[in-house]
């Protein structure tokens, strides 16, 4: 099969993603083979290439938001089921955050494209109890967003604690962003995004946000909730000061650059919180996908072909891409 393996971390503009030709995977037992018919790019990727997060195997093929054909029968997956494969690629099932419903917390947990090898890639094998089932109603190009970025971004809102009505923040507004967005218009909330980047303000606002600022303007209200998508801690305080007293700060960020000094009085006092968000649930993509599909979601997307990996990376690390880039193959 053809694949983009990675040998060694490096910056994405030298791309160090080669395209060859290797061994089709051999189904195992708990598994099932997937033909990829198309993997969304995430900025978690664009981390374990570069090396911000540490480098668990040489010779790895990224990719974790994984539209796949099931390939052979297995258990209750019919042979052509079309089915979605995640970050969380696998739970061990027996520790003290899986036993308390806590699996994203997993002490030893399996990631897709990370700690086993993911969708950049004709063929993928994920174990068969950690794929979902995908809308009918969503083509492959459109449901691979949803697969890290839609999901996350959700869990993101259950972390921050969103109410029906709330006044909610988004900082930043790329793959995961805008698709939540949609989610919290359903659920009637007001939304408030700062982010940089013209071409970002124009996406949120063409979305339907209620107000659109650049990363240096504070929103004209006192937010009840608020996400940050951008690895930076001084997003996180842009923010924290933008919340009312007992407000929320979810940060959807598996790296951060650092949390600068803030001043305690102002920013966190008054019962303010900052929750970090890590990883997702089986729960989480269920009920995710299911409203994704009632509310018709339908993410913007710039499609690449697997030769152009590098380059669809390198336009979501210069933030040249409205919504999110998706790798068919």
């Amino acid at each position: 099969m053809k694949a983009a393996v990675l040998t060694s971390p490096a910056p994405i503009s030298s791309h160090p993603l080669g395209i060859t030709e290797m061994p089709q995977p051999s189904p195992v037992p708990g598994h099932v083979l997937l033909r990829v018919r198309a993997c969304g790019v995430c900025r978690t990727d664009l981390h374990i290439i570069e090396g911000e997060l540490p480098a668990q195997r040489s010779g790895l093929i990224p990719g974790h938001q994984i539209v796949g054909e099931v390939v052979e029968r297995t258990g209750s997956l019919e042979q052509g089921a079309r089915v979605g494969v995640s970050w969380m690629g696998g739970v061990d099932g027996t520790c003290w955050y899986c036993a308390h419903k806590m699996e994203n917390l997993c002490d030893s947990p399996v990631f897709t494209g990370y700690t086993v090898d993911g969708g950049y890639a004709e063929y993928t094998l994920a174990r068969s109890d950690f794929v979902s089932p995908l809308p009918k109603s969503l083509d492959d190009l459109h449901a691979a967003p949803l697969l890290c970025a839609g999901i996350i971004g959700f869990r993101s809102l259950r972390v921050a604690g969103v109410q029906r009505g709330e006044r909610v923040g988004l900082f930043g507004f790329g793959a995961s962003a805008h698709l939540a967005l949609p989610v919290l218009q359903a659920w009637d909330c007001d939304v408030y995004v700062s982010t940089r980047g013209e071409k970002h303000r124009q996406l949120a606002s063409s979305l339907g946000a209620t107000w659109v600022g650049n990363e240096h303007e504070k929103p004209p209200v006192p937010l009840d909730r608020a996400v940050t998508f951008a690895p930076s801690g001084d997003v996180v305080l842009s923010a924290l000061a933008s919340l009312r007293k007992g407000g929320v700060v979810a940060i959807n960020a598996i790296h951060l650059d650092r949390v600068p000094e803030f001043d305690y009085d102002t920013l966190l006092w008054g019962e303010r919180e900052m929750r970090s968000v890590a990883n997702m649930t089986r729960a989480d993509a269920a009920d995710f996908l299911n409203l994704a599909a009632e509310i018709k979601l339908h993410p913007q997307v710039t499609s690449y072909p697997l030769e152009k990996v590098n380059d669809a990376l390198l336009a979501l690390k210069q933030d040249a891409i409205n919504g999110a880039a998706v790798i068919v193959l």
